[in-house]
């Protein structure tokens, strides 16, 4: 996994690290650094064999870059969804019944097109 980090820029960090923590203490700092990485790295590899325990066989097997939530869309997965299957149709299959929103209901039976009721009294 990569942060984007070149050499000349991890070279900066530590030409900025020098200047500010100071000479004398940044040994120290380098150390307790590498410690915390390293107790990350064993973290991470205990939990990846906790889930191989949990799992059993099915651990190898299992596509992990199915379930990186990175790449869901929900454009494409709603478009997906609506999607239809013409393999799936069939010419027995009735045409589908067209039912009417609610919106064009009410404007049907508002009368669009037709000025807005006026009344003189109220205004």
């Amino acid at each position: 996994m990569s942060f984007g980090l070149t050499i000349e820029k991890l070279l900066l960090i530590g030409i900025i690290a020098l200047f500010l923590i100071g000479p004398d203490r940044l040994p120290a700092y380098s150390a307790q650094l590498g410690r915390l990485i390293r107790q990350l790295r064993d973290m991470a590899s205990g939990a990846k064999e906790r889930m191989r325990d949990e799992l059993g066989p099915d651990f190898d097997d299992m596509d992990w870059k199915k379930l990186d939530p990175r790449q869901y869309d929900p454009r494409r997965i709603i478009r997906e969804a609506l999607k239809e299957d013409p393999a799936a149709k069939s010419e027995a299959d009735p045409e589908p019944v067209v039912i009417e929103s609610a919106y064009q209901r009410r404007k049907r039976l508002s009368g669009a097109g037709k000025p807005a009721p006026f009344d003189p009294d109220l205004t």
